[in-house]
């Protein structure tokens, strides 16, 4: 990786970092070591992030590291307080600004922390809209069997007309026998009686 390389992966990250936290100017010069060897600077100033391939004379800290121990740093996966604890950085000047510098968060993270709200935003009308789906089918599910048991209910009533109709028309006939009996006994009685003679056949 060339010197050039290096200062533009690191402007790129910068790009997009957030520096809402550091409420003062900081300039910090990083020199290079092994492949892609240079000093550029980093700047804060009026919540910007300028990196330019320039010594920065007047700089608050200077850092010594190679091209992968900045860039990482740059792009949030790493921390300039943690690498310099682990030896891979070496810092001098001002060496408590180091935990300023460590406020520029990376918004590729907050941005994925968007991109992780918006996604909950959006399943959250879908989880709605699918316990409406849900309530719907269990209203459809109730009204099922309401709607079988009208039915039924119907068929039987259906049933029980032609069975009342059988009943009376039994009745009826039941009735009617029962007249012509009762004719026919009152009929015998009075053949009976004395002094009655049976009529005679012409």
């Amino acid at each position: 990786m060339t010197y050039e390389e290096i200062v533009a992966k690191v402007k790129k990250a910068y790009a997009k970092a957030d520096t809402a936290l550091v409420d003062e100017h900081l300039a910090v010069q990083v020199d290079i070591t092994g492949e892609g060897e240079g000093a550029f600077y980093i700047e804060v100033a009026d919540g910007k992030i300028t990196v330019e391939p320039f010594e920065y004379y007047d700089h608050d800290f200077k850092v010594l590291c190679t091209a992968e121990e900045i860039i990482a740093i740059a792009e949030g996966k790493k921390k300039l307080s943690e690498e310099v604890e682990a030896g891979n950085a070496y810092v001098s000047r001002n060496v408590d600004k180091v935990a300023v510098f460590d406020l520029i968060v990376a918004k590729k993270s907050a941005g994925g922390r968007k991109k992780a709200d918006a996604a909950k935003a959006e399943k959250k009308p879908a989880k709605k809209a699918a316990k409406k789906d849900e309530a719907v089918k269990a209203e459809k599910a109730e009204k099922k069997p309401a709607k079988k048991a009208a039915k039924k209910d119907e068929a039987v009533k259906a049933e029980k007309k032609p069975a009342k109709k059988a009943a009376k028309k039994e009745e009826a006939v039941e009735t009617a026998v029962a007249a012509v009996a009762e004719t026919v006994k009152e009929e015998v009685k009075a053949a009976k009686k004395p002094g009655r003679k049976p009529k005679k056949e012409a």
